[in-house]
């Protein structure tokens, strides 16, 4: 295993960009199974969650569910978001979870799959997740904070069958969202 502070991803084929699912659509609860990395069709699954997440504005991360494939696969970068202390760049992960976790702190999240509403969620600012790399299945483990370890916990949710709302104290916490000009 490796511990990652900074990687280059490996080189992925050109990305398709797909339509992002809605809750109440059942493929987002829907726990993912598990994938080999290699496999050309998770290679090419990764390289289409890069380019619609990159089309996506504010989007710092998309499941697997959220384009309608239960496969537990997520793609992140929070590069450039104001909320972010550790980058680790445009990434994918395999088969994530979860090995630590620590300081949690109530926040704020949205999410591509609920345009409507925020909600407050309660979530370790300190984390530890080890998963694989798409193309060459080699596992890594990654150290964050903060906003990314956030967003790590989000998409790992989304591959559990889990949106935000799922993890809300209550109706107290969920918010209509806001739009800015």
């Amino acid at each position: 295993m490796t511990l990652v502070t900074g990687f280059v991803m490996p080189a992925l084929p050109g990305g398709a960009v797909l339509p992002v699912v809605r809750a109440p659509h059942p493929v987002l609860a829907t726990p993912g199974a598990d994938v080999d990395p290699t496999d050309p069709a998770v290679i090419q699954l990764a390289a289409d969650l890069l380019a619609t997440q990159a089309v996506s504005p504010g989007c710092v991360g998309l499941a697997a569910q959220q384009v309608g494939v239960a496969w537990r696969v997520f793609s992140l970068d929070v590069s450039g978001h104001p909320k972010t202390r550790i980058c680790h760049g445009a990434l994918v992960l395999c088969n994530a979870v979860v090995e630590s976790a620590s300081r949690k702190e109530r926040g704020r999240e949205g999410c591509m799959s609920v345009p409507d509403f925020t909600g407050d969620v309660a979530r370790a600012r300190r984390l530890t997740v080890r998963g694989q790399l798409p193309v060459t299945g080699e596992w890594v483990t990654i150290e964050t904070d903060a906003f990314e370890a956030v967003a790590f916990q989000h998409e790992i949710d989304h591959t559990d069958g889990m949106i935000f709302l799922d993890r809300v104290a209550g109706p107290h916490a969920v918010h209509p969202r806001r739009t800015y000009l």
